[in-house]
């Protein structure tokens, strides 16, 4: 059987680039499939993912990521041209490889890949939850011309949804925003690796991760900690992510907790991280998933989270192996961590329940099922 993963790119620490990577190197391992992998960013430049050296690969080049430098204006007339030229290139590597199934990530190759007379399966995979994909919001537009143009952009996104031979997302709860397809199934994010060691939940630290944007909610989370540093000078959290994280400790600095907070770069080894600490947060605005809720669960770190679309609530089981509060709520995000913090007998059986119950993410359990679906849609 012929694979082709449309990745995109594998230049920087990102959750989709990750997860794909992962997923392609399963089945470079434990299949006898052929895979191919198709690129799009920076020919030439080093990967930051290891791929196998049995899976084929092209680069086209093309850098839709230097349109987030641009002007509105000038990326408008850029991506055309620049979708143009994917889709001829895109539309030649299918037809030359002539795959069995062809995965998208549901992406700018969703505009035409169900044209593409190659004969393979087309199958979609979205890394984001649909609340917060496609919406178009420009402060300087009236709000009824953001909500036009959503609902257009969305509307050509579920037309061409629909012909894929199957759409996989990620959760339960999105599954559900989804009621126009019939041809979708939830399988989630997998963990690659449970560690031989756990974390001891006696260290005074607690752990966020993610990549310093808006979506993360870092700067909610700083607002909760004043909260917690007040209550318990002597805990300390540590935010480890990539991108700029300088505005986020000048606003712990503004807050008076700069002392008690740290924000790191990226780092290769986060389980590390994850040990040393006591209580996992995630502050999101919005998930796909929320793979690291996971990862740190998986080292016995009971977790603290939004309630945010979509994810958390597909991992956590509130009550038993972490908390739940209400999204965006930032006194309940701290009340949650107080908990955890003045309750280490909870935080304790919360980190045990934890690492069982992530359990059934398991890389094996999971490709297994992607496994059965590209077998079964390629007949």
């Amino acid at each position: 059987m012929k694979i082709v993963y449309v990745v995109g790119g594998l230049l920087a620490p990102n959750g989709m680039s990750q997860v794909l990577s992962s997923k392609i190197n399963y089945l470079a391992e434990h299949t006898d499939f052929e895979l191919y992998m198709i690129l799009t960013e920076k020919a030439g430049q080093q990967w930051y993912y290891d791929i196998a050296p049995s899976v084929k690969w092209v680069n086209f080049d093309i850098n839709f990521d230097e349109l987030d430098t641009m002007p509105l204006y000038k990326k408008f007339f850029y991506y055309k041209l620049k979708l143009c030229r994917y889709r001829r290139l895109f539309t030649d590597y299918l037809m030359q490889v002539r795959p069995d199934v062809t995965v998208s990530t549901v992406r700018r190759e969703i505009n035409f890949i169900n044209d593409i007379p190659d004969g393979s399966r087309k199958v979609g995979e979205i890394h984001f939850n649909r609340v917060n994909y496609r919406e178009f919001n420009k402060k300087w537009l009236p709000g009824f011309v953001n909500r036009f143009i959503t609902r257009r952009w969305m509307g050509s996104l579920l037309k061409q949804l629909r012909r894929l031979d199957r759409f996989v997302v990620l959760s339960e709860e999105d599954y559900k925003n989804w009621p126009e397809l019939d041809k979708k199934i939830v399988i989630p994010n997998s963990l690659s690796y449970f560690p031989d060691f756990h974390s001891t939940c006696e260290n005074h630290q607690a752990i966020a991760v993610g990549r310093y944007t808006s979506q993360k909610g870092f700067d909610l989370l700083l607002q909760a900690w004043k909260t917690v540093a007040a209550c318990h000078p002597d805990w300390h959290l540590d935010i480890y992510g990539s991108g700029s994280r300088e505005p986020y400790q000048r606003q712990a600095e503004e807050l008076g907790i700069a002392s008690v907070v740290s924000c790191h770069a990226a780092v290769a080894d986060i389980y590390a991280k994850y040990r040393e600490s006591s209580i996992f947060v995630l502050s999101s605005r919005y998930e796909g998933f929320g793979l690291v809720l996971a990862e740190a669960m998986s080292v016995g770190v009971p977790a603290v989270s939004f309630a945010c679309p979509c994810g958390p609530s597909d991992i956590i089981r509130d009550g038993e192996d972490g908390i739940l509060v209400e999204a965006g709520n930032v006194d309940k995000l701290a009340e949650g961590i107080l908990r955890l913090i003045e309750h280490p007998d909870v935080r304790e059986s919360y980190g045990r329940k934890a690492m069982a119950n992530v359990r059934c993410f398991s890389r094996d359990a999971i490709m297994e099922q992607w496994i059965t679906l590209f077998r079964t849609i390629a007949v």
